[in-house]
């Protein structure tokens, strides 16, 4: 046997430290881990083992709220409504997926339609809109009043839950191919702080939804069928040629004077100006139109008092600088007497 392999050699009486093994760094790692581990074990048990048991053992489960349970046995709808809001300010998530799995299976499917609705409604305002309108889904009326009351709330349900297509047939169907009667349907969109609702007329919504859906060409369809008249109609006539790019001049012209007609006669001078302001803006405007175009503004600017509007007019024209000038010393600042920041006046004492 060699010499260097006798268990009395040299390398072999040296200590384990200086071994060519230990010296490597995954070895001392290795090691260091194993006396960290022993050193915190036997602190362990000097403490009598209590301890590991206490980091050792699961937590125990949560004890289950004998009022929470008994709700969800119940099937009463106005106290796991009360619960949901209750959930909802307080942020407590677990408790409000409960209590909208319940409300999922607490009356299944057949169901008279009111039964369905009022569910429906609740799961709403549980803050579950994908669950109402599974439920909805679950009935399909006949046409009548029933219906149009099962498409609002459909209408809502997925207003809610951002489904832009579903809100949008929705509403086509409620409309059953009268758009313009769509015009007079309000409804709810949010609601005030005293709790009376927000609401929009349905034929705008309408057409939000198709413009989320990039669908522009039918939204501005939708805007263009109103038939109410006054300033609402224009409005929605100026929001179409808006939406509508590639219109050919003539017939944007024809829509923005039909807009122009209902603004005036409904008394909304300030309307009537954004409309000729977008008349103007139009590059597709010929020259002799936007003259007569800015020319019905200037009139409408002396009319109106819109010593601004005209100004902005008339910075552009060399020849009017004498009125610009006028009209600069007219313009106040918001400060100034009179402006909408300046300081309130004092109040003088008797």
């Amino acid at each position: 046997m060699p010499a260097s392999a006798t268990p009395f050699s040299p390398r072999a009486r040296q200590p384990f430290y200086r071994q060519p093994v230990y010296r490597q760094p995954l070895y001392r790692l290795r090691c260091l881990q194993g006396r960290v581990a022993i050193g915190v074990g036997m602190g362990l048990v000097a403490l009598g083992g209590a301890l590991p048991a206490a980091l050792w053992a699961k937590a125990p489960p949560a004890a289950p709220d004998p009022v929470l349970a008994a709700l969800l046995r119940s099937g009463d709808l106005s106290a796991l409504n009360g619960a949901c809001t209750a959930a909802l300010e307080r942020g407590d998530g677990l408790q409000l997926r409960r209590l909208q799995q319940r409300l999922l299976t607490i009356h299944p499917a057949p169901q008279p339609l009111a039964v369905v609705l009022a569910n429906a409604n609740s799961l709403l305002s549980c803050g579950a809109p994908d669950g109402a309108l599974a439920v909805l889904g679950r009935v399909s009326p006949a046409a009548g009043a029933e219906r149009a009351q099962w498409l609002v709330l459909q209408w809502r349900a997925a207003q809610a839950g951002l489904h832009h297509q579903l809100a949008a047939d929705a509403l086509e169907r409620l409309a059953a191919g009268n758009l313009a009667s769509l015009a007079s349907l309000e409804l709810p969109v949010g609601q005030r702080q005293d709790g009376t609702p927000v609401t929009r007329p349905a034929l705008d919504l309408l057409a939000s939804h198709l413009e989320s859906l990039g669908q522009r060409q039918r939204a501005a369809e939708v805007l263009v069928s109103s038939a109410q008249p006054g300033a609402a109609t224009a409005v929605r006539l100026s929001q179409a040629v808006a939406l509508l790019d590639g219109l050919p001049a003539p017939e944007q012209d024809r829509l923005l004077e039909l807009a122009l007609e209902q603004a005036a006669a409904a008394g909304a001078w300030g309307l009537v100006a954004q409309i000729l302001d977008q008349q103007l803006a139009l590059v597709s405007s010929t020259p002799e139109s936007a003259a007569r175009v800015r020319e019905r503004r200037l009139r409408l600017s002396g009319g109106i008092d819109d010593a601004y509007g005209e100004w902005l007019l008339r910075r552009r024209d060399p020849a009017g600088s004498a009125r610009q000038l006028e009209l600069e010393r007219q313009l106040r600042s918001p400060r100034a007497p009179g402006g909408h920041a300046a300081p309130p006046t004092p109040i003088s004492q008797p």
